[in-house]
C-alpha cells in the first residue's frame, strides 16, 4: 500500500478486517522475541543439560574410535556403528532440542495465538517481480529493519568485549591447562556470554514486539469509506432493507385491511384510533383482533368497515386501551373482556333489530 494512502486510514480496523487478515496469516510477530527466547533457552539447557552431553558425546566418540582400529570393516558394520551413533546421539541431545524447539513454538503462539495459514505460502508474481523487489528494499520497513541489525550486531560485540574483557586473566593459565580444562573454560565463557546476550535480546524483542505491534495496527487501519463498504456488505444495503422493511409493512397492512369485512365490530377514538374486533363463538375463547391503526390507517379501516357495513362504535378510551395492550392476530386482554363483550352485545342486539325490521 502506497505510503501517501496512511494518510486517509484513520479508524482503527474493524473486527472482520482483524479476522480476514488472521486467516491470511497476518499478525502482529516480531522474530527478535523468537530469538531472544531460542537463545536464552539455549543457554539455561546448557546449564542443566551441558554436563550430561559432554560426558555422553566424549563417551560414545572414546568407544567408536577406541574399536575402530580392531573392528572388521563391512558394510554391516559400519551400518550398526552408525544406527547406534545416531541412537545415542539423539539421546543425548534429543532434550535439549527439543527444549529449544518448544521454546520457539511457545514464543510464537505467545505472540499471535495459534494461527494456521497456507495464504503466506500461495505463489505470487509481485514476490519475483523486480520493480516490487526493489520497492521493498529501499522501503522505510526496509530501513528500519537494518538499522534493528546494525544495533543487534554492535550490542553482541560490546557485550562480547565487555565479558571477554573480565576474563582476560583467565587467558593466561589455559597454556598451563590439560584440554579438558580449556574446554571447560570455553564453554563456560560461551555460556555466560549467550546469557548476557540473551538478556539484551529479551529488552531489545520487547521493544521491536511493541513496534511490530504499532506497525500491525497502523497497516489495518481503515478509512471511512471502507467501513461504510463493510457494513453495506455484512448489514446490507441500508437503501435497499429501508425498501424491504417498508414493501413488509404494506404487505401486512394490506392482509391486516382484507380482514376489516369480517370483523364483527370497529372501536373508534373516533379519529385517530380503529380497533377491528372478529368474535366466533365456536372457534374462539374471546375476540380477536383483526386489525388496528392510528390516523390515516384509521380512516382506511373506518372507510372498509362502512363499505362492508361492519358497525362502528365510538368508545375512545376502549379504543385506546386495545390500541395499546392488543396484537393484531391475538386475542385481546383478559382485563378488557366485560367491556368488549358489552360492545358486542349492544352489536349484535342492534343487528338483531335491523334484521327484524328488514323482516
Amino acid at each position: 500500500m502506497p505510503e501517501e494512502s496512511y494518510q486517509d486510514r484513520s479508524e482503527k480496523a474493524t473486527a472482520k478486517k482483524r479476522q480476514e487478515a488472521r486467516e491470511k496469516g497476518n499478525v502482529p510477530r516480531s522474530n527478535e522475541v523468537n530469538s531472544a527466547v531460542i537463545l536464552l533457552v539455549s543457554s539455561l539447557c546448557f546449564i542443566m543439560f551441558g554436563k550430561h552431553m559432554f560426558n555422553g558425546l566424549k563417551i560414545v566418540t572414546h568407544n567408536i574410535f577406541a574399536n575402530f582400529s580392531s573392528m572388521e570393516v563391512s558394510v554391516t558394520n559400519l551400518q550398526n556403528i552408525s544406527l547406534n551413533a545416531g541412537i545415542t546421539f539423539a539421546y543425548i541431545i534429543g532434550p535439549f532440542m527439543l527444549s529449544v524447539m518448544v521454546a520457539g513454538v511457545v514464543a510464537n503462539v505467545l505472540q499471535s495465538g495459534i494461527t494456521l495459514s497456507a495464504h503466506s505460502i500461495e505463489p505470487k508474481l509481485e514476490k519475483i517481480n523486480p520493480l516490487s523487489g526493489f520497492k521493498r528494499l529501499f522501503s522505510l520497513r526496509s530501513f528500519v529493519e537494518l538499522l534493528k541489525n546494525i544495533l543487534k550486531m554492535a550490542i553482541i560485540l560490546i557485550v562480547g568485549y565487555k565479558t571477554i574483557k573480565g576474563e582476560y586473566s583467565e587467558f593466561y593459565d589455559l597454556t598451563n591447562q590439560d584440554i579438558g580444562q580449556i574446554i571447560a573454560f570455553i564453554g563456560s565463557l560461551s555460556l555466560k556470554l549467550f546469557l548476557r546476550v540473551g538478556v539484551v535480546f529479551i529488552l531489545l524483542a520487547a521493544l521491536d514486539f511493541i513496534y511490530q505491534k504499532y506497525e500491525y495496527e497502523k497497516n489495518l487501519k481503515m478509512t471511512k469509506q471502507e467501513i461504510k463498504e463493510e457494513f453495506k456488505q455484512s448489514e446490507g444495503d441500508p437503501l435497499v432493507k429501508s425498501r424491504i422493511r417498508s414493501i413488509q409493512r404494506e404487505t401486512a397492512r394490506r392482509r391486516m385491511m382484507s380482514e376489516v369485512p369480517k370483523a364483527d365490530v370497529v372501536i373508534v377514538n373516533p379519529i385517530h384510533v380503529a380497533v377491528a374486533l372478529k368474535f366466533n363463538s365456536d372457534e374462539m375463547t374471546a375476540p380477536v383482533v383483526v386489525a388496528k391503526g392510528l390516523r390515516k390507517v384509521a380512516e382506511k379501516i373506518k372507510e372498509i368497515a362502512r363499505e362492508n357495513n361492519v358497525p362502528i362504535v365510538e368508545k375512545p378510551l376502549v379504543a385506546r386501551l386495545l390500541f395499546k395492550s392488543a396484537q393484531v392476530g391475538r386475542e385481546i386482554p383478559v382485563e378488557l373482556y366485560q367491556v368488549v363483550a358489552e360492545i358486542l352485545a349492544y352489536v349484535y342486539q342492534m343487528k338483531n333489530k335491523v334484521s327484524g325490521v328488514k323482516s
